[in-house]
């Protein structure tokens, strides 16, 4: 499924294919916040999910709690959420997980 930010008619478009517990999309989700900061309305943002699973042990599990957020409506929230706490372990990312009622991760596996 694809999470778009920005403007429907801004004139430049960027699709990531992501994964939360790479280190590179980790380094670029950082210079896309920046950027989106300043050139916001020139800039749509289109993010989908590519776990790299046999790489990052746990990118399937944040991809889906990503997703579980997105049909709430907060896939943007838990998607800054996770790049800003990827230096984190995983058990440490996923155990502030757990419990968040805003988001619906009372079932974050372990």
């Amino acid at each position: 499924m694809d999470h778009v930010h920005g403007p429907e008619d801004a004139p430049y478009t960027l699709v990531e294919y992501g994964d939360y517990e790479c280190p590179d999309c980790g380094r670029l989700y950082v210079v896309l916040r920046d950027l989106q900061k300043d050139i916001d309305s020139r800039l749509r943002i289109v993010f989908r999910q590519y776990p790299l699973s046999g790489i990052h042990r746990h990118a399937q599990q944040a991809a889906e709690a990503a997703e579980a957020a997105g049909a709430q409506g907060k896939f943007w929230e838990m998607h800054t959420l996770l790049f800003e706490r990827q230096q984190a372990s995983s058990d440490e990312r996923f155990d502030s997980l757990r419990g968040r009622a805003d988001f619906g991760c009372r079932a974050v596996p372990r």
